[in-house]
Parts: structure tokens; C-alpha cells; sequence
């Protein structure tokens, strides 16, 4: 198994293309010859948090922090007792000034993947220190595929874009979903489009629209789901 039942059926024609085989061999080599972030079990806890037929919300960024003890495999998180980096602070102010609510101080995200939100990165893994350095690796082949393949869902799918990386996937997602798009909530990019894009109330808008419940933000740890949207694995090692 590469990362759960499901989502291994899901893109079993993509383990067969040379791309990713050639994919598995560069990211096990970056792992072997230099500091990698995130950990190696973790690098696909974001789909094992989320499989594929829990998936209601994507929020897409651009590839995991690549700070020491950062990066845990969910896209934008860190592990409690991290000190949080810049764009997560961002993310829980937009948060606070759309929905007017207290955030927890649960820094892992957790409580949102439990509700059906796919932290996911444009690509997977990163060197230390090296934003971007693994996006040519073969990272984007398969999160197109991911991508791809949740339009082939019965149910519609919400997705938060942030960033020149994840806003190039918006050519994939089928036009029965639903897109927010905005700069990335770094320093350098949320003053030019990411604060007051109101992202949160608007994919709870389309959700409610779609029949589905709103997602409860406030709530990024510490959450217990109906069994509905019960998280197939754990990342607690991560």
C-alpha cells in the first residue's frame, strides 16, 4: 500500500506510469543525500487524514515549510509546540476577520482534516532551507491526478487555492465545483489579494448550497466528528 486502500485504487494507473516510479527513486535519493522535510512516514498523511471518498474541501498550497520541524505532511500545518510560521498566522486572521470567530490555538489542522479538508500540497516534499526544490520532481503529475480523479466523485468538491502553484490546478477542477482563488497568505503575497478574500464563508456558502455541512473552522484541533467524516489513519508520529 502507498497510502490507503482507497485512494491506491483510485490512481493504480498512475503507480504504473514511469513518472512516478521515477518520482519514488528522486524523493528516496533527496532523503538519503540531504535534510528532507516532511518526515518520510509523513509524506502522505494529508490523503491518509482524507481518503478519497471523505474529501469535501481542498486547500491547495504550494509545497511543505522547509524550516526545521516544520512541515508534518498537511499542507499550511505544524505540529503543537511549533512556533507557528507566517502564513499560518495569516490564515487564522483571514479566519478571525471572515467568520468573526476565536480560533483555537491548535496549530496541527487536524480538526479540519477531520471534516473532510484535504491539506494538500502541490508538491509532497522540499528540501531544507530550498523552497520549491522538489517541484519539478514529479510531484505535479501526481497531485494533477489527485485532482482529476475527485471529479469522478458523485459529490461536489469546495477548493481553496493559494498561490501561483495551486492556482495553475484550477485548469483540472471540473466547473461543477466549487473555486476560491487568492495570493498565498506568506508575508509577501497577503497584502495583495489573500486578506479579505473571505475564503472560509464562501466554501461553507457552496457547501450548505450543496446539501453538505459547513465546515467548522474555529474548531483546527481537538474535534470529534460524526463517524461519517472519521479520519482513516493518524498523524500523530508526524
Amino acid at each position: 500500500m502507498v497510502i490507503t486502500e482507497k485512494w491506491d485504487e483510485v490512481l493504480s494507473e498512475e503507480y504504473k506510469k514511469p513518472y512516478f516510479s521515477k518520482l519514488m527513486e528522486e524523493v528516496e535519493r533527496e532523503y538519503a543525500h540531504y535534510t528532507v522535510y516532511p518526515p518520510r512516514e509523513c509524506v502522505f498523511a494529508a490523503l491518509r487524514l482524507v481518503d478519497y471518498d471523505k474529501v469535501r474541501v481542498v486547500i491547495l498550497g504550494q509545497d511543505p515549510y522547509h524550516g526545521a520541524g516544520q512541515a508534518n505532511g498537511l499542507a499550511f500545518a505544524v505540529n503543537n509546540g511549533i512556533t507557528p510560521p507566517p502564513s499560518l498566522v495569516n490564515i487564522f486572521n483571514e479566519l478571525r476577520s471572515d467568520l468573526g470567530v476565536n480560533v483555537s490555538d491548535d496549530t496541527s489542522l487536524i480538526g479540519w482534516a477531520n471534516q473532510g479538508v484535504l491539506l494538500l500540497n502541490a508538491a509532497l516534499t522540499v528540501r531544507a532551507g530550498s523552497p520549491q526544490s522538489h517541484a519539478e520532481l514529479g510531484w505535479h503529475e501526481l497531485t494533477d491526478a489527485i485532482i482529476t480523479a475527485l471529479n469522478f466523485r458523485e459529490r461536489p468538491v469546495a477548493y481553496i487555492l493559494w498561490g501561483n502553484s495551486a492556482k495553475s490546478k484550477a485548469r483540472l477542477i471540473d466547473e461543477r465545483n466549487f473555486i476560491v482563488m487568492s495570493a498565498h497568505p506568506s508575508p509577501l503575497g497577503a497584502h495583495r489579494g489573500f486578506f479579505g478574500s473571505k475564503p472560509f464563508s464562501k466554501v461553507n456558502a457552496f457547501l450548505s448550497q450543496s446539501g453538505m455541512p459547513p465546515v467548522y473552522w474555529q474548531f483546527t484541533g481537538k474535534f470529534e466528528p460524526a463517524d461519517y467524516y472519521n479520519a482513516p489513519g493518524s498523524i500523530t508520529k508526524c
